[in-house]
């Protein structure tokens, strides 16, 4: 049996900046019961900036929460349910500009979501592309997040680059050194477009810590849009590690 839906919004204009880390960075934040799931042999973790829209959590709109930014860091996992693998995200860092959002988010689900002030532009260029910049205010200093995308889409090629990055359909968030919360997303497979001119400024120790700074204050190793959909989020159970590895 399906658990019940606590969130659905439309996920829109995603975009993700992909950096290749030391794994050993990773593990501080790795959720019990979940490993690293590697591109071709690489640990990569994600800058990700894009819309929520139409809002509603436990199927209300509540007032002034409706549409807004969110910017994250985000990794990739996977967990061995004792039938299957499942590959999901672990979040690093979220950043939206409402602070009801992180009081909840944080108290209720030991999420790590903070608020701060931020906007956002989507300038429609002559040459058949968009620019797309994320900004989020903190210190006093406008850290930014953003690239030129065509307006021309695509569907995902399976095996793909770019499906590794977006079609992780499950969430892991640790709730104490041996459990982890587990959320499935659903949501259609997305659309992509070509990115070109990315950028990404921002107070990386003060945002992520120390340990990022010497990989995410350089070219990242992949850039990817896609254009998102309606997504519904379930709060799917708890999950602990188990005596015995699957074998791969």
């Amino acid at each position: 049996m399906k658990k019940r839906t606590f969130l659905t919004a439309q996920w829109r204009k995603l975009l993700m900046l992909n950096y290749e880390v030391d794994p050993a960075v990773l593990k501080p934040h790795l959720p019990p019961a979940t490993e690293l799931d590697l591109w071709e042999g690489k640990a990569l973790v994600s800058m990700v900036g894009f819309l929520f829209l139409n809002t509603r959590v436990l199927g209300i709109k509540w007032p002034w929460h409706v549409n807004f930014e969110e910017v994250n860091l985000r990794f990739y996992v996977r967990h061995y349910d004792g039938t299957q693998w499942k590959r999901g995200t672990v979040f690093i860092s979220e950043i939206v500009p409402k602070p009801a959002i992180a009081l909840i988010a944080n108290t209720l689900y030991n999420e790590h979501y903070r608020a701060m002030p931020m906007r956002h532009q989507v300038t429609a260029l002559t040459d058949g592309r968009q620019q797309l910049r994320f900004e989020w205010r903190s210190k006093g200093h406008w850290n930014k997040l953003g690239a030129t995308v065509s307006n021309e889409l695509h569907d995902l090629t399976p095996g793909s680059a770019e499906a590794f990055i977006f079609e992780h359909y499950w969430g892991y968030n640790a709730l104490n050194e041996t459990t982890t919360q587990e959320y499935q997303v659903e949501h259609v497979p997305w659309q992509i477009a070509t990115v070109s001119d990315a950028f990404f400024e921002a107070d990386v120790a003060s945002l992520y810590g120390d340990a990022f700074v010497p990989y995410l204050t350089v070219a990242p190793y992949s850039v990817f849009y896609a254009e998102g959909s309606n997504v519904s989020v379930r709060v799917a159970g708890k999950v602990r590690p188990v005596l015995e590895t699957a074998a791969l």
